[in-house]
């Protein structure tokens, strides 16, 4: 009873018992049909008709030939407003960008259409991607809506993206993660997020908002399909510099039947957060369940993170505002509350804080240099608290909660701040019924082991909760 993954809807095709024309036209019906529901999904912001019927059609004609060109073929996708997609705006989640339509495909968008994906358009996302919970009231976004919880947040920043593959509208999304902006919206609507290494998929053609700790990466139903959009956007792109000298992306080993010789290492005392009351059960259960599969479970001590914690937001919140300057200038009054807030604690920060905050860096990769020579992978919850309530003040002025965000984003910063991949999957519900998440991350170039783990902890949740917004893509 699980979601309908990107690998169910290739076979079906492949089969021939559907076209991707046919899926298309669900879509279609279903983005009328969640744009008019009460409240408004608002998982995609941006959509086409005729757009995504061409790109079905095209698809269709290949499935028929028998000369489809990926796993992706006809298979739906949505990319954030954080990038350019022809021919929608680029308005990354602001009411002043993007008054043109775009004429020019980001990197990820380019080798999506050609792996034959159908862009079914170009979803929701915190205001310049300045905040965790999504909230984003302005006349062009609104607040998208937990498919598990309509009156929760769906987390951020690529907030239409994990709800619109919640909400089955695509199986898969693309995101970017500068504090946790794929892997916190993936916990809260209770699907999986990878982050790609630093540099790993290209970001050409996002809005460089910080430069050092954003990556790109994909928001899926399923392990293997994050791992299938992983191998095809996973390449060095000579227009995005920061990736060109990187390994060769592999998925080794990924299918193995156990864990037998993985060493998983586990801070106990980063691991338990007071919030996580109401998961920590499930999350020791999850170790425990990778353990049985032949994983041996290593203490390690993360050292430093309250510093890496200041260090980072310094780092990321100096860039961008360096980056905004000069919509910070011209532009203030057209910006959500909250990211004005934001911007102005940023412009509080001292060149002698981003370089403190990069000697921080350089420390905490050696840390991390020494502890990967004895275990493969880090263990912790994703997100420490479970999709906050939205509250209808939210809806007219946002929503503005530091200490929020910082506790939202306490297991995401060392990924973004060293530059490490990450991967987050569903793997139980609270009391209340909203998603539970777990965290996997690996040393710089080791996505494969994450998504070998991954695959494993997927099995462990015994059961699926269907969203109480969802859409079938399939019938």
């Amino acid at each position: 009873g699980g979601l309908v993954t990107g690998s169910q809807l290739f076979l079906s095709c492949r089969s021939g018992k559907l076209t991707p024309s046919q899926v298309a036209k669900n879509i279609i019906a279903m983005l009328e049909d969640s744009d008019k529901s009460t409240p408004p999904l608002r998982a995609i912001v941006q959509w086409d008709q005729e757009q995504i019927m061409l790109m079905a059609k095209a698809s269709t004609a290949r499935y028929r030939s028998k000369c489809t060109l990926s796993y992706l073929d006809g298979i739906p996708v949505c990319l954030k407003e954080e990038f350019k997609v022809v021919p929608y705006h680029h308005r990354v989640g602001t009411v002043y960008l993007g008054t043109e339509p775009e004429t020019e495909d980001a990197t990820v968008a380019k080798k999506l259409r050609e792996a034959g994906a159908i862009i079914i358009g170009v979803s929701n996302m915190h205001e310049l991607g300045t905040g965790t919970t999504g909230c984003n009231p302005n006349r062009y976004h609104k607040i998208p809506r937990n498919p598990y919880k309509p009156n929760h947040f769906t987390g951020g920043s690529s907030s239409g993206s994990a709800a619109a593959v919640a909400a089955g509208l695509c199986p898969v999304a693309i995101g970017t993660d500068g504090g946790g902006s794929v892997r916190i919206p993936a916990s809260f609507c209770g699907v999986v997020g990878l982050k790609g290494t630093f540099g790993r998929i290209s970001s050409h053609g996002s809005l460089p908002l910080s430069y050092s700790t954003v990556s790109v990466g994909p928001i899926c139903t399923s392990v293997a399909d994050a791992a299938i959009v992983y191998s095809i956007l996973a390449e060095p792109d000579p227009l995005y510099p920061y990736g060109l000298k990187q390994p060769k992306a592999t998925l080794s080993d990924m299918c193995a039947p156990d864990l037998k010789g993985l060493k998983l290492g586990v801070d106990w005392t980063f691991f338990k957060v007071p919030d996580a009351v109401c998961a920590l059960p499930v999350l020791y259960s999850a170790v425990e369940h990778l353990q049985s599969l032949g994983a041996s479970v290593v203490e390690v001590s993360l050292p430093e993170m309250e510093e890496v914690r200041v260090a980072h937001v310094i780092c990321i919140l100096s860039e961008m505002r360096d980056f905004l300057q000069p919509d910070f200038n011209k532009h203030f009054q057209e910006m959500n509350l909250d990211t004005r807030a934001n911007l102005a604690l940023a412009s509080q920060f001292t060149a002698l804080d981003y370089i403190t905050a990069n000697r921080q860096r350089t420390r905490s990769m050696r840390f991390l240099r020494e502890i990967f020579t004895t275990v493969n992978c880090i263990l912790t919850p994703a997100v420490a608290s479970t999709a906050p309530r939205i509250y209808e003040s939210d809806l007219l002025t946002g929503s503005s909660d530091l200490s929020f965000t910082v506790r939202s984003m306490r297991f995401m910063q060392l990924g973004n701040f060293t530059g490490i991949p990450g991967l987050v999957v569903p793997i139980g519900y609270s009391t209340a019924g909203l998603p539970i998440s777990f965290q996997v991350m690996a040393k710089w170039w080791d996505e494969a082991v994450l998504l070998r783990i991954g695959l494993k902890l997927e099995q462990f949740r015994y059961q699926t909760k269907k969203p109480s917004i969802y859409y079938n893509i399939l019938s």
